[in-house]
């Protein structure tokens, strides 16, 4: 019974790894032909310049679901079902809350760019994601202090 839970977990997780592949590059397609168009109306160079930083923040999400991914089919369908060291589990959470906290400062930027275009006063939504990009760098700056010292 507990080798056929195990045997449907891993079919589970596999699954739902190239679920999460397929659209981290449906999204990489999306943000590509989003570009190609904005090239073919390249009139208006502030849209064009919206654009590829919306796109370079689509592809750096898109990043993200790969690399969850690709988590995924290494610890849950290769792997056993656990870490094996804690420097294994601080590694694949440094890695996570980098590409979050990359996400979140690529989307403060493309608003910032647009309330600079539009009013000064939509400035603090995009201030406050810069913010919380730097807030989650220091937070796993300390969580990276701390778990040292625990290997």
């Amino acid at each position: 019974m507990k080798k056929m839970f195990e045997t449907l977990t891993t079919v589970t997780y596999l699954m739902f790894a190239i679920i999460l592949t397929c659209m981290s590059f449906s999204i990489l397609w999306w943000s590509t032909t989003e570009v190609i168009h904005a090239m073919d109306d390249f009139t208006n160079k502030k849209e064009f310049i919206i654009v590829m930083l919306q796109s370079v923040g689509t592809v750096i999400i898109s990043m993200a679901i790969l690399d969850i991914s690709k988590y995924m089919i290494e610890e849950e369908v290769l792997r056993s079902k656990e870490l094996r060291e804690a420097k294994e589990a601080r590694r694949t959470l440094t890695k996570i809350m980098t590409i979050i906290a990359i996400a979140v400062s690529v989307e403060g930027l493309v608003y910032i760019f647009k309330a600079g275009t539009e009013d000064i006063k939509l400035l603090i939504y995009p201030a406050i994601l810069i913010i919380t990009s730097v807030i989650v760098i220091i937070g796993l700056g300390i969580y990276q202090k701390l778990s040292y010292s625990v290997e």
